[in-house]
């Protein structure tokens, strides 16, 4: 457990952009800004994680990246902050449950398979996929969707699809930012409730 010290004097403006915190202000300002938290914290996590046995340590691993980011900087909104942190990781834990380690890959070389013999399963599960997609991109604003289309399956640079769509490379840049968040929270809400799934 860790021990927060009590300094005595107000911590609610410890200290400018880009100074340093000390341990004990850190400390002081987690418990104030951020532990008040936790009840909104787990309501996120158990709307967008389903297995309930990993919560608390999902918790505690959020916790630890809040932390260690604000004695670096303090966050501006710890309830902003905090919902942020706790939507990245849980796009991070997905993420890595989708990845194989190269060990358990098996040697297709050496294994006598019929590679058509999985050729119907592969090709409804492909199609499953591009409609899931599909849905996704659907959901998008009509610009947002214009600019992961032209990025993403056209293959256009920031600079051609600022031509084409008469915008700035910087605008094309915030579209497809917040176009990514949003598929991403539509497939982490998809893989953390399989009744969402089609």
């Amino acid at each position: 457990m860790v021990e927060f010290l009590d300094t005595g004097r107000d911590t609610t403006d410890l200290r400018s952009r880009g100074a340093e915190m000390t341990v004990s202000e850190v400390d002081a300002w987690f418990v104030r800004e951020v532990l008040p938290l936790e009840s909104l914290l787990m309501q996120y996590l158990r709307r967008n994680w389903r297995d309930r046995s990993d919560l608390e340590d999902i918790r505690q691993d959020i916790y630890v990246r809040v932390y260690r980011a604000a004695r670096e900087e303090r966050p501006k909104s710890a309830k902003s902050f905090l919902l942020r942190t706790a939507r990245n990781y849980l796009i991070d834990l997905a993420r890595q449950s989708n990845i194989v380690p190269i060990d358990a890959a098996v040697d297709f070389e050496s294994v006598a398979i019929d590679s058509e013999a999985f050729a119907p399963d592969r090709t409804v599960a492909a199609r499953q996929e591009l409609l899931r997609l599909q849905d996704a991109l659907d959901k998008l604003p009509p610009r947002q969707r214009e600019v992961v289309e032209l990025a993403r399956i056209e293959g256009f640079s920031g600079q051609e699809i600022a031509t084409r769509m008469g915008i700035t490379r910087a605008a094309v840049s915030l579209h497809l930012k917040h176009a990514l968040h949003a598929l991403s929270d539509h497939y982490l809400r998809e893989q953390t409730d399989p009744r969402r799934r089609s």
